[in-house]
C-alpha cells in the first residue's frame, strides 16, 4: 500500500515562499490595497461599495499580518526573533500589519485609519533590486552626500537672512521674518518658483539670481555623486554576474584569478530566449559567443549540430574568415558571454595558451564542415 502524502502545514509554505523576496501574493495584496485605498477616497464609489472596500482591505491586511506572524516563527526557528523584530523589515512588517487596527483602537475613523494602509507599499521595496542597489549607493556616499547637505543648509539660511535683510521694509507681510524668508529660500534654491513671495527691489531680485544658481550647483553636486555611485555599483553587479558566467564555462577553468579577472572586464553577458537567431550566414563577424548556460544549434550544409554549455563559436569570423558561414539559434534559454573583435585580439595577445586552444578548435571545425 502506498504511503500517504504529507503536505506541509500553511505556515511552513508560506514561510518557505517569504525568504529575500516578496510573494507574488505580496505583489498582488499591495496593488489591491493601493486601489482600494484609492477608492476608499472617492466618495461616489466608497458610498457604493463600501462593504467590499473595506472587506478587501480587511483581507489584504490578514495576509500580512499572517505573513508578518509568520516570518517572526521562522525567525524564531533560527533563534534570531528579536533580531528579526527589531530590524528595518520586521518594523515595515509590523507596521503594515498593526498601524490601520491600531488607529482603529484609539477611536480614529475607519477611513482616516485605512489610509495608514499606504504602508504596504513599501514591503515592495526589498523585491526591487534597483531599490537596493541605491540603499547600498546611498550607505556608500553617505559622507559625501551629508557634506553636500550642510552646504545646502549653509547656503538657505545665508541666503534667508540676506532677503530678509534687503526685502523685509518693502514687503513685511513676505519677508517679515527669518522663517518666512526661509520657505522663499527653499524655493528658490529648487528652482521651483511658486510665486508666492517674490522678491521686488532691485537687489533682492539680483540676489534671487544668484541663489537659483547656488541651488542648481548643490543639486548638480547631489546629481553627480549619486549618478557616479550607481554607476558605479551597476558596473560593481555587472562584473560579479559575469565573473560567476566566466568561471562556469571550462574553456576557462584552468586561468587563474588574475586572468579571469582579466577576461570578465572584456565579456559582456547577453540573456536570450528560445529560437533567437543570434549569427545568420553571410553577416560579417565582429565577436565571438561562449555559452555560459543553454544551447545553440548550427545549421550547417546537410546537418545540424547544437553546442551546450562551456562550449564558444563565432570564432572563425575572427580568425580570418570575416563572413559569418553558419545560421545559428539558441534552442532554450541561454546564457552567453560575448567577445567583440577588439578585444579578442587583446585577449589573444595576453593569453597565448587561449589562442592556441582557439585556433586548434576552429581547424577542427573547419575538418568536421568540409
Amino acid at each position: 500500500m502506498s504511503q500517504p502524502v504529507a503536505f506541509p502545514g500553511l505556515a511552513e509554505f508560506l514561510a518557505a515562499t517569504t525568504g529575500r523576496n516578496m510573494t507574488k501574493a505580496a505583489y498582488v495584496g499591495v496593488a489591491i490595497g493601493v486601489l482600494m485605498i484609492a477608492l476608499l477616497t472617492v466618495d461616489p464609489a466608497y458610498a457604493a461599495a463600501r462593504h467590499w472596500i473595506e472587506g478587501v482591505l480587511w483581507g489584504c491586511l490578514a495576509f500580512f499580518a499572517f505573513e508578518w506572524l509568520v516570518r517572526i516563527r521562522t525567525a524564531a526557528l533560527k533563534g534570531d526573533a528579536r533580531g528579526y523584530m527589531l530590524s528595518g523589515r520586521g518594523l515595515v512588517d509590523a507596521a503594515c500589519a498593526l498601524a490601520a487596527p491600531i488607529a482603529m483602537l484609539c477611536g480614529v475613523d475607519d477611513r482616516t485609519a485605512w489610509l495608514l494602509a499606504a504602508l504596504w507599499i513599501v514591503k515592495v521595496f526589498p523585491g526591487v533590486p534597483g531599490l537596493r542597489r541605491l540603499r547600498r549607493v546611498l550607505v556608500l556616499e553617505s559622507r559625501p552626500l551629508l557634506s553636500v547637505l550642510v552646504l545646502f543648509l549653509m547656503v538657505l539660511f545665508l541666503a534667508s537672512v540676506a532677503v530678509y535683510f534687503v526685502e523685509r521694509d518693502a514687503q513685511p507681510a513676505l519677508f517679515g521674518s527669518l522663517p518666512s524668508a526661509m520657505w522663499w529660500a527653499v524655493v528658490t534654491l529648487t528652482t521651483t518658483g511658486y510665486g508666492d513671495a517674490v522678491p521686488i527691489t532691485p537687489f533682492g531680485r539680483l540676489f534671487a539670481a544668484v541663489v537659483m544658481i547656488c541651488g542648481l550647483g548643490v543639486f548638480g553636486l547631489w546629481t553627480g555623486i549619486l549618478a557616479t555611485a550607481f554607476a558605479a555599483e551597476t558596473r560593481r553587479d555587472n562584473f560579479l554576474r559575469t565573473w560567476e558566467s566566466v568561471t562556469k564555462v571550462p574553456f576557462f577553468a584552468n586561468l587563474g584569478p588574475a586572468a579571469i579577472a582579466d577576461v570578465t572586464h572584456l565579456l559582456r553577458t547577453i540573456d536570450l530566449p528560445p529560437r533567437i537567431v543570434i549569427i545568420r550566414k553571410g553577416q560579417r563577424g565582429d565577436c565571438m559567443y561562449f555559452i555560459a548556460a543553454g544551447e545553440v544549434e548550427v545549421d550547417l550544409p546537410g546537418k545540424k549540430v547544437r553546442l551546450g554549455e562551456g562550449a564558444f563559436f563565432g570564432e572563425m569570423a575572427l580568425l580570418g574568415n570575416y563572413l559569418r558561414s553558419a545560421n545559428i539559434t539558441t534552442t532554450r534559454l541561454s546564457k552567453l558571454l560575448v567577445l567583440d573583435l577588439a578585444d579578442f585580439r587583446l585577449l589573444m595577445a595576453r593569453h597565448p595558451d587561449l589562442a592556441q586552444t582557439i585556433d586548434a578548435e576552429a581547424k577542427r571545425r573547419t575538418l568536421e564542415n568540409q
